[in-house]
Parts: structure tokens; C-alpha cells; sequence
């Protein structure tokens, strides 16, 4: 990497809650016209398949997570060793015990490769399969988690079918406009006041006057049918289904934490990521679709993300440090989805923008002056975790070289990673379609097919 590379990374971004309650007003009704905008597409018949995703922000390092090369020359290798896991031959560094211990429950791909160096192009390409030739902040191609819920629409129900808890940077709807953007829910579920805004009001005589009101829109309604019998009615099922995820208890129940025992709580970890990961199996489990969980902040160190250049962190001693909450967190949810048996229909997969330098660098800490080891960023060779959904788990899909530098055996693109999630959610990405802003219809991916060791002996 060059050093302008290194010093133009973007740290994490602050994203703004895309949905507003709009329902105290008669002519503020966001929250149902987001439904309606939703349903458009056409409503899924029966419970889908979920693809839940665990992104680790800035890029987590492969050689300290998931392909460990203890034989590598000193310039490359790290201070920590490779541990054996439950599956003979799969092993995982010694940072991640509590993964070792659950590996029978999950597949590596460790050959993914692809070409955006930067941490928008990154994610941009992995969950679009398409390149990206310039760096933007937002992707002029919608994400798949957008074209999945274009292609499907919102269920006839209390909740959105895609939810961001904390959303993975730099991705987006794109021209397929705001309507298929996450349910954003941002703050620390850790945090005993933690409430998730536009979420069941528990005011009482909030739900009354918001009663009110609708009972008013109703009488308005229905004086504009008489008036208009042609019209298409403006109370309909979507002002309903906002009504009910506003007034009701049903998605207060889906997002409330203090419901689960404390001990499972315990178990996940007593802190943000855990928390962040409870609550994505609750949503899991409650038939949302479409679920992401993007792992930063403090918990991650001074940056507050994994992009571990040497001016940003140790990159040693940032992995000992999140590693725990990392290895407790990610366990916990393989562990949880497989006792309640939601492992059938729900894929979890675990990754981040790139993998890292593989050959060690150093330079000043941006913040003492010190010079430390760091890892830079790398595209090359990029490893995920995939658990669940049918999948053949305990074993190891591709391979990088000696050095973990580049893909020497079974690579995979980002068309290939897409196609197979794509799959997962019922989706043929071979025949599906979206509209241009032009409105003509382009193909949801250029190229790729699933990953045959994953998903063929299943499907």
C-alpha cells in the first residue's frame, strides 16, 4: 500500500435514522408511507429465509482471526499462534478460543478476493458484486439487502423486514430510493436507558392522543370516499401497520433486550457488541428478514474501528484488546440460532471490508509519536465466517499461500459471495431484474454463481 492509501482512509461515519415516527400529524404519515412504499414491490407469501450480518468496520485482519500463517517469515507473521478447533484440521488464531470451540456450527471461506481498497468501495463491491471504479460515500448501485427487500417488499406486520442495528457504512438503496433503506437503531443496547426511537410508545397518553387522531384520519377518510368513491382509500393496511408498530406491543417486544434471561445476556457479553448481537438473533427469531450489525466504536480502541494502520493502532495489541467481546459475541449468536433451531432459515455471516496486509508495516502513532506495528489494507485475500442456513458447516472453503497474501486455491468474487446470499434468500439472481432510474430493467448481478461447497449439497 502506498502511503496516501494509509492516509486517506475514512474513519467511521455517522448515519442519521432514516424513519421519523409522522404519526401526530394527519399530513405527516412517513412511518405508513414507508410501508406503502415497501409493499409496492409485492409482499413475500409465508416466512422468507433471514440473512443476518456481523461486519467487522474498517476491516478485521485475516491473519489474526480466521487464517492464522504461523510458518511465515517474522516481517509477516504476528505474535499469536494458531489454536486447534472442534474440526480436525481447522484452526483459528489463539484470540478466538470460544470460536474453536464452535467451529462444527460454521464454514471459513478464506479466497475472497476483490478489488476496492478503500473502506466504501469495499463493502460496496461485496454486497453489490459489481466493481467500483470511484470512491463515494454512498454506492450508485443499490446493495443487496435494498434489492432483496425491493424484490420482496414488507410482510403484512408489525416490524420492517430489514433492520441495521448500527447499518454497515457506505452501502445503500441508491436509485431505488429511501423506501428501501435499513429501520435504523442506533445508540448502545447495553445502556439501561436504551429505547429504540419510532418503537411502541409507552406513554399512555401519547397512544390515546395518537388514538385520536387516527379515529379523526378515519372519519376524513371516509368522508373522502363518499365524496370520491374512486379514490384510493388514504386509511389503508400500511397507516395500520405503522399505528400498530407505534402503539403496540408487539415490536416493543421484538426489540426488548430485559426479556431475555440475564444469564443468556451474560453470555453474549455485557456490552455494546454482545447486546448488538442478542438483538439481531430477537429479530432473527421474529421473521425480519434482513439483519445487519456493524461492530465499532470504543470497544474497538482509539480509532474506534478495525482499520489497524500502524498510525492508527497497534494492530496487536488493538486485536488483544477487542478480541474477547469479538470471539464472546459472534460464539454466543453461532451457539443461540443453533439451540432454537433457527439455524435452518437463518444464514449468519461474520466479515469486513478486506483483509490486511499480510507483510507487517510501521510508523508513528498518529496520537503519541510512538512507532508501532501496523497492517494496511488488503483486498487480496479476505476471510468470512458462515453459519447456519443449511449450510454444510466444519469446514474450510479456499485457500490463501504461505503468506496469506493472495487466493492460491478455490478464489471467489464478489459476484460468486452475492449469488450465494442471494440464493439463501430465495432470490434468482440469474433471472431477477430492478429498474434503472431510466425505469428499464437491469439484471440484480452482472456475473457470479453460488459458492458450490457452501450452499450445492444443500440446495
Amino acid at each position: 500500500m502506498t502511503p496516501a492509501s494509509v492516509t486517506s482512509c475514512r474513519g467511521p461515519i455517522k448515519r442519521r435514522e432514516l424513519l421519523r415516527l409522522g404519526l401526530a400529524g394527519l399530513g405527516s404519515l412517513s412511518l405508513a408511507e414507508l410501508f406503502r412504499l415497501r409493499a409496492r414491490a409485492g409482499r413475500p407469501q409465508g416466512r422468507r429465509n433471514t440473512l443476518l450480518v456481523v461486519w467487522c468496520h474498517g476491516g478485521a485482519s485475516h491473519l489474526e482471526t480466521y487464517d492464522p500463517k504461523p510458518l511465515a517469515p517474522s516481517e509477516y507473521r504476528g505474535p499469536y499462534r494458531p489454536i486447534a478447533s472442534r474440526v480436525p484440521g481447522l484452526h483459528l488464531c489463539e484470540l478466538l478460543p470460544r470460536h474453536a470451540q464452535v467451529a462444527h456450527r460454521f464454514t471459513l471461506l478464506r479466497s475472497l478476493v476483490h478489488g476496492g481498497v478503500c473502506h466504501d468501495s469495499g463493502p460496496q463491491q461485496i454486497f453489490t458484486g459489481r466493481p467500483v471504479a470511484l470512491a463515494r460515500l454512498r454506492a450508485d448501485y443499490p446493495d443487496l439487502f435494498s434489492v432483496t427487500h425491493y424484490l420482496h417488499g414488507d410482510e403484512a406486520s408489525v416490524l420492517p423486514s430489514y433492520v441495521g442495528v448500527s447499518p454497515i457504512p457506505y452501502l445503500g438503496a441508491a436509485f431505488l430510493g429511501n423506501a428501501h433503506e435499513p429501520f435504523v437503531v442506533g445508540g448502545d443496547p447495553n445502556r439501561p436507558e436504551f429505547q429504540v426511537p419510532n418503537i411502541a410508545l409507552r406513554d399512555g397518553q401519547a397512544v390515546t392522543r395518537i388514538d385520536g387522531r387516527m379515529g379523526l384520519r378515519q372519519q376524513f377518510d371516509r368522508l373522502s370516499r363518499v365524496r370520491d368513491r374512486d379514490r384510493s382509500r388514504s386509511f389503508d393496511t400500511f397507516q395500520e401497520q405503522a399505528w400498530r408498530m407505534v402503539t403496540g406491543p408487539e415490536a416493543r417486544r421484538a426489540f426488548d433486550l430485559n426479556l431475555e434471561a440475564p444469564r443468556l445476556r451474560d453470555r453474549y457479553g455485557r456490552n455494546t457488541w454482545g447486546q448488538q448481537c442478542l438483538m439481531a438473533r430477537r429479530l432473527a427469531e421474529a421473521g425480519v428478514e434482513l439483519v445487519t450489525v456493524s461492530l465499532a466504536g470504543p470497544l474497538c480502541g482509539r480509532v474506534q474501528n478495525w482499520d489497524d494502520h500502524a498510525v492508527n493502532h497497534h494492530v496487536f495489541d488493538a486485536m488483544r484488546q477487542r478480541a474477547p467481546y469479538f470471539d464472546q459475541a459472534v460464539s454466543a449468536l453461532i451457539e443461540d440460532l443453533h439451540q432454537r433451531g433457527l439455524d435452518q432459515n437463518v444464514l449468519l455471516v461474520v466479515g469486513g471490508d478486506f483483509g490486511r496486509t499480510p507483510r507487517i508495516s510501521y510508523a508513528a502513532d498518529s496520537g503519541s509519536g510512538v512507532t508501532q506495528p501496523g497492517r494496511d489494507h488488503w483486498p487480496h485475500a479476505n476471510s468470512f465466517l458462515f453459519s447456519g442456513g443449511n449450510i454444510r458447516a466444519g469446514q474450510v472453503i479456499g485457500r490463501t499461500d504461505r503468506l496469506g497474501e493472495h487466493a492460491s486455491d478455490g478464489r471467489v468474487g464478489v459476484g460468486d459471495f452475492a449469488a450465494t446470499l442471494y440464493q439463501h434468500l430465495g432470490i434468482d439472481h440469474e433471472r431477477a431484474t430492478i429498474s434503472d432510474p431510466a425505469g428499464r430493467p437491469i439484471p440484480i448481478l452482472p456475473e457470479g454463481r453460488p459458492i458450490p461447497e457452501l450452499l450445492g449439497a444443500v440446495r
